[in-house]
C-alpha cells in the first residue's frame, strides 16, 4: 500500500511539474504554439554598397526554411500573420586580415550585415529591430569568384541561426 501511495505521488508530482514547464524545443525555440500559429515574410532587400544579387533570394530562402523546419509555425504571405520579419541587407563587405611576409593579404574576410524587424502582432512588447553580421575567410589566392556562393551559404546559415535565437528563440 505504501509503494503503491508512492508511485501515485510521484505519477502526479510529474504530471503536475510537466504542466509548469515552459514550452521550449531542442532546437531552441521558446514558442508557445496556443498563441502563435504564423509567419510571415517581407523582403531584406541588398543596401549595401557592393552587391551580389543572388544574395538576397539566398538569404531570404534560408530564413523560411529554417523556421518551417523548426517550428510549426505556417509560413504565409501578406501582413495578418502572428509574427512578421523583414529587413535589409546593409553591409557586403571584403576586408584583408592577415598580411604575409610579402606584406600582401593572406586571408581576406567576407562580412554580410543584415538589419531585421521583427514584430509580434500578439505581444507588441516583444518586437525587435535588430542587426546581426557574420563573416567567413578565404585566402587570398582564392577569386571571390570562385568561392563567394559557398561562403554566402554559410555566412547565410549563421546569420538565419542568430535571427532565430535572438527573436523566435528569445535569447
Amino acid at each position: 500500500m505504501k509503494r503503491l501511495l508512492v508511485i501515485l505521488t510521484l505519477v502526479v508530482a510529474a504530471i503536475g511539474w510537466q504542466s509548469c514547464v515552459p514550452r521550449y524545443t531542442l532546437n531552441g525555440a521558446a514558442i508557445d504554439y496556443s498563441v502563435y500559429k504564423t509567419i510571415s515574410f517581407g523582403e531584406f532587400p541588398i543596401r549595401a554598397a557592393l552587391v551580389y544579387p543572388p544574395l538576397q533570394p539566398m538569404f531570404e530562402n534560408r530564413m523560411t526554411d529554417m523556421i518551417a523546419q523548426q517550428t510549426r509555425l505556417r509560413v504565409i504571405d501578406g501582413g495578418n500573420a502572428d509574427l512578421h520579419m523583414e529587413g535589409e541587407i546593409t553591409n557586403y563587405q571584403l576586408s584583408p586580415q592577415a598580411v604575409g611576409e610579402d606584406a600582401y593579404a593572406s586571408q581576406t574576410r567576407l562580412t554580410i550585415t543584415v538589419k531585421v524587424k521583427y514584430t509580434n502582432n500578439k505581444n507588441q512588447s516583444l518586437s525587435k529591430d535588430l542587426s546581426f553580421s557574420a563573416y567567413r575567410d578565404f585566402s587570398s589566392s582564392e577569386l571571390l569568384v570562385d568561392v563567394q556562393d559557398e561562403l554566402c551559404e554559410q555566412i547565410c546559415k549563421d546569420l538565419s541561426d542568430l535571427i532565430f535565437n535572438a527573436t523566435l528563440g528569445d535569447w
